[in-house]
């Protein structure tokens, strides 16, 4: 029971490492508010927290949209009397899965890809920040970021989304910490359970091959391919007191990639 009576918002809940993340938050104790654009696969993932014993609300919310943050956020404070945690948890891939080089990009497609890598995780981080000042007694954001934004991975624009996350998580941790604010991120490398791969036709789930889960996992020294449970894992320790004392963090969770 590492978050205990935690209030937390996990956005992009609706599959992947979000839905993964609320069901182990939930199972550590928190009280989570699980966000996402879709609002029939959020409710599916508080179907799931509840089946397990835990305690979740869904709110849809695109989180492109100022106004829409900040009523997510007041969401977690309506239903369980303040936020705790915030973990930015959205993004969407390269087009085309990473075979759009910088060249190929429209500038629809940058303007897309920066508004809801980055701009989301500012706004996340800019009105949670205010709550916590407002509140009192610190509180914990985790930002998803990239391998992509470490190293040089594929995909050039989402690769400097990934970087502005990167440089975001460190300045809300330098900023926050006179207030007991924390920020850290996770790196994640290649996951061919999130909706990436299904972006490309790769398939989701049960529905990918074995060719497109052996060709992820052979990227990493380890061999494996990175799975949302990985991510969750690691979700948990960083937003708990077992981090109390670690802020600014980049934790790759990349099976050993960028130690090569």
């Amino acid at each position: 029971m590492l978050l205990d009576g935690k209030s937390a918002v996990v956005t992009g809940a609706g599959s992947g490492v979000g839905r993964a993340t609320a069901l182990r938050f939930a199972a550590e104790g928190a009280r989570v508010v699980c966000a996402d654009i879709s609002a029939e696969r959020v409710e599916e993932t508080v179907r799931l927290v509840e089946k397990t014993g835990g305690t979740a609300v869904a709110v849809r919310v695109d989180v492109a949209e100022e106004s829409e943050v900040v009523g997510m956020l007041d969401s977690a404070v309506e239903h369980f009397g303040r936020l705790d945690i915030l973990f930015n948890n959205v993004g969407i891939p390269t087009p085309r899965l990473g075979g759009a080089l910088l060249e190929d990009h429209t500038v629809a497609e940058f303007d897309r890809l920066v508004a809801v890598n980055l701009r989301s995780v500012f706004l996340g981080c800019k009105h949670a920040v205010l709550r916590f000042k407002e509140q009192g007694g610190g509180g914990v954001i985790l930002n998803t970021g990239s391998v992509a934004g470490l190293v040089g991975w594929g995909g050039a624009v989402y690769g400097a989304t990934k970087g502005g996350v990167h440089q975001l998580t460190r300045a809300v941790a330098i900023e926050g910490a006179p207030f007991g604010i924390r920020a850290n991120a996770l790196c994640p490398a290649a996951m061919p359970q999130t909706n990436f791969f299904a972006a490309g036709g790769l398939g989701q789930g049960a529905e990918l091959s074995e060719e497109a889960v052996r060709q992820a996992g052979a990227q990493h020294p380890l061999g494996k391919p990175i799975t949302a449970e990985d991510c969750a894992a690691a979700a948990v320790y960083l937003v708990s007191e077992s981090a109390g004392n670690v802020t600014g963090v980049l934790l790759p969770v990349d099976g050993g990639y960028v130690a090569r």
